[in-house]
């Protein structure tokens, strides 16, 4: 072999080696990270604030993503935002009896900007809705008996606001968090998630009201029609690196978003990359809308703890609520 030549194969194979080098930590980083089993390893604290909303807001009609400088833009509005409420003068308020009944120019009674969490930032894939489907970003028609059970329950509501505890939504009573579902949803406050995996089980635990979800991949069958509960009976499997959990028996006294003991959920997990799991859920319930939705919320990793919710529990709230309502009625009469 010429000198010539040995020189061009060494040239040739110092390029290919550099360039495998240089690939190397791109795809190190595409992998999956694995649990000691070798299952897609999920765990850990997840965060799924966005200012991002679940529906598409009319404006943008059909489009689907923002551009980068809209999005931009609703970042810095949310920060400012934020700036201002923290900025902003303390309110005197003064309890009253129409504490929760406010009209327009009374004073505040909700918690103040200390307490509120939402998030400064529109989601990572700049979509202009959690909704991916319908492709309208939109929930789709409500049935019309939906509508009659809406129309009913708002009703009796406004006439028995507080005769029994029962009347009171499940949030209020501390059983479920308004954004724990299943599925979890951003809202206010409190929106983490801490998933812990072994290899037949799976728990995802909300911080809302602390709902924990035990979930078998085992094969078990799901619990027989009637036993209905309050986050539903949950099944998961792998699908690949994603981990699929059905969920159906829900409770309708849960009262999420009007649906009823026949709403089946499809969850769907998926490690992207070390600090984003994308969370894509699918609602059917037939005697609520007139066809199924899926939503996509991507979750951020988060280093920090998960703290206990406390909420007020031992419901020792609940007397003093129903006692409030006693007194407004006697002195009604």
């Amino acid at each position: 072999m010429s000198h010539r030549v040995l020189v061009s194969i060494m040239a040739v194979a110092v390029v290919v080696g550099f360039a495998s080098l240089a690939a190397t930590p791109a795809a190190a980083q595409s992998e999956t990270p694995r649990t000691a089993w070798g299952a897609p390893d999920l765990q850990g604290v997840w965060d799924f604030r966005t200012i991002t909303p679940m529906q598409r807001p009319e404006r943008y009609g059909d489009r689907e993503f923002l551009t980068a400088e809209e999005a931009a833009a609703l970042d810095q509005a949310a920060v400012d935002r934020e700036a201002r409420l923290w900025d902003k003068p303390a309110e005197r308020t003064e309890a009253g009896n129409n504490v929760d009944r406010r009209g327009a120019g009374e004073a505040p009674g909700s918690y103040n900007q200390f307490w509120i969490d939402s998030g400064t930032r529109t989601i990572d894939t700049n979509r202009t809705s959690l909704i991916i489907y319908p492709p309208n970003g939109r929930y789709p028609s409500q049935t019309p008996a939906a509508r009659e059970r809406g129309q009913a329950s708002r009703a009796y509501a406004a006439d028995h606001p507080a005769d029994n505890p029962e009347d009171f939504s499940a949030g209020v009573r501390c059983i479920l968090g308004f954004n724990a579902g299943p599925p979890f949803t951003p809202s206010a406050y409190n929106n983490n998630m801490q998933l812990f995996q072994t290899p037949d089980h799976v728990v995802v635990m909300t911080e809302m009201v602390h709902t924990s979800r035990v979930i078998p991949l085992d094969g078990t069958p799901h619990l027989d029609p009637d036993v209905l509960q309050w986050s539903g009976d949950s099944r998961g499997h792998w699908d690949g690196d994603t981990l699929v959990v059905e969920t159906r028996n829900f409770d309708p006294k849960r009262r999420w978003r009007g649906t009823t003991a026949s709403a089946r959920l499809v969850e769907r997990f998926t490690r992207v990359d070390a600090d984003t799991l994308e969370y894509e859920f699918t609602v059917t319930d037939p005697e609520t809308w007139t066809g199924s939705w899926t939503a996509s919320v991507p979750l951020r990793l988060n280093p920090e703890l998960m703290f206990e919710f406390a909420c007020h529990e031992g419901n020792y709230s609940m007397p003093v609520m129903l006692g409030g309502a006693r007194a407004e009625e006697a002195a009604a009469r």
